[in-house]
Parts: structure tokens; sequence; C-alpha cells
């Protein structure tokens, strides 16, 4: 792929929403695709007929794993090697791979990491056991994927075990980059307490597909001082849809240009306040549009 293409995660609308609907409202708000992933009893093509019908192109999947349990090791790469091929069928290079551990992970204090969104501290991070399980099992995913043409992109996310700025730049020094490269969420990042622009910057050469995100950091603060769990702070609107929040998306596409950036720009609004997920989708593309893409 040698431009950027704009996509729409299908998170927003409900899971009750029959996916034609959610494919022909993300279309009508003017976007190139959405996600796909392998859909039990679909094939690639199956897919990419339900998707063309709408005008729309698969965007890359999101394969979410416990990758630091040793017990799960063969399931994951058995997945990877599922999605990885998937991918490739579908036209995609990249593909989202992100931790899990929401509620399945107990800190050292006996918290979820679902618990902790948004103020985890130092003593609730993994083990160094762990991380190098997670680190070594996620590097056999990328060379799995890489196998297919498909690139493993690390995909953050607050909640998981991989949420702060330090828990990432720790996994980050354990992998192998030319196996493992970099799908961050915008609006995670500044939720999570750091800086996206400034993560963009230090990483952009990695950087081979994105999640635009926004939130409040109004919201984030609240939240973080009365220490909310995930929950808390959707109900309390952390997510904003794109150029309502306070993540600075200029900065971020400006480094990203300048690296050379192209790829899928999936733009996503986690949990929304309009009325519609698609008055929602319809606003974000028109920020991205305003900025120029």
């Amino acid at each position: 792929m040698s431009t950027i293409e704009i996509g729409c995660g299908q998170i927003t609308w409900s899971n009750d929403t029959p996916e034609d609907q959610v494919l022909a409202e993300i279309a009508q708000a003017g976007y190139a695709g959405a996600p796909a992933g392998p859909p039990k009893g679909r094939t690639a093509e199956q897919a990419q007929a339900v998707f063309a019908r709408h005008g729309l192109k698969p965007a890359p999947g999101y394969l979410g794993v416990d990758f630091w349990r040793a017990d799960e090791r063969d399931s994951i790469l058995a997945r990877a090697r599922e999605y990885a091929a998937f991918m490739r069928a579908v036209g995609c290079t990249e593909l989202y791979v992100a931790a899990g551990g929401f509620t399945s992970y107990i800190t050292s204090a006996g918290h979820s990491r679902a618990q902790l969104a948004g103020h985890v501290g130092p003593a609730d991070a993994m083990t160094a056991a762990e991380y190098q399980q997670f680190a070594d099992t996620l590097n056999q995913v990328g060379a799995i994927t890489v196998e297919y043409g498909v690139r493993s992109c690390f995909h953050n996310h607050v909640g998981s075990v991989i949420e702060t700025r330090e828990e990432i730049d720790r996994l980050l020094a354990l992998v192998d980059p030319a196996l493992v490269f970099l799908g961050p969420d915008t609006g995670h990042l500044a939720w999570a307490g750091a800086d996206p622009v400034a993560f963009c910057r230090d990483y952009a050469a990695q950087i081979k597909t994105i999640h635009v995100k926004d939130v409040d950091a109004a919201v984030c603060a609240r939240g973080r001082a009365q220490e909310w769990d995930y929950g808390t702070f959707t109900a309390n609107g952390v997510f904003a849809e794109l150029g309502e929040g306070d993540v600075d998306f200029p900065a971020i596409f400006a480094i990203l240009h300048d690296a050379g950036f192209a790829g899928w720009v999936i733009a996503e609004t986690d949990v929304t306040q309009k009325p519609t997920a698609l008055e929602s989708a319809t606003i974000s593309r028109a920020y991205l549009r305003s900025i120029g893409l």
C-alpha cells in the first residue's frame, strides 16, 4: 500500500446491530474500509464480498490474547497463523496484536487491570518473567505473520497488561523490531497518561497502522484522581469524537507524514455520547478531512 486509507472501527455500534447496517453506515459516513477478521463459518472471499457489497475494503483486524501466559502459547500461535492467512487473503499487510488481561490478570495487590484503568502504578505491572514470556510469544507471532507478508503491529490498550508508556517501552525493548511493528491507539495513550505526540515521534519508523481515537482530558484527570475503573471512565464520557477531545492529531500526522507513513488509519470512538454511531462516525470523518485526510 502506497497511500493512506481511512477506515472506521465497528466498535461504536452495539453488538446487536446487523453487520450489513454497520458497514452501510461506515460507507455512508465516508470511510474506505473497516477492520476484518477471520469469522467462523465464512471464508476470506465471502468476507470480501460482504465488504464489497458496501463499497468497502477490509482493513487490518485485531488479535487480542494473553501473551504472557506460557500455557496459551500454542493456541496463540495457531490463532496468529489463522489471522495472518486471512489478512493476506483479503489484501491486508498489517494485523493489530494486543494484550488481554482486563479481568483475567490480577496484580500483586489483588486488583484486575480493568479496575486500575488510567491510574496504573509501577507495582501493578507484570513480573519480569511474564514480560519475557510475552515478548517471546509476540516475537513468534511476528515471525509467523511475516511468513504471510503480514506485519504484526502491537496495539496498546487501557485496561490491558500493557497500558502505560513505561510498560510499552519495556515490552518493545524485549521484542525484535524486524518482527514486531506498531499500531498504536492515540486515545488509549492519552488516557493512560502518555503523550501521543511524543510516542509517535519516538516510534514513528515502527508505526505501520494506527487507531485514531480522541479522549476528554478533563474526564481522564477526574477519573484518575478518583481512581475510577474502566466502566466508570466510559460512562462519564472519556471517549470523544475526533477533534472534540484533546489529542493533537495535526501534530501526530505531521510526524507520520515526515516518516513516510502509508497504511490504514482507523477512526474509532469506543463509546459515543452522540445519539447514533452513524453521527459519531460522520463527525470523526469530517474532522479528518478538515486536517487533510
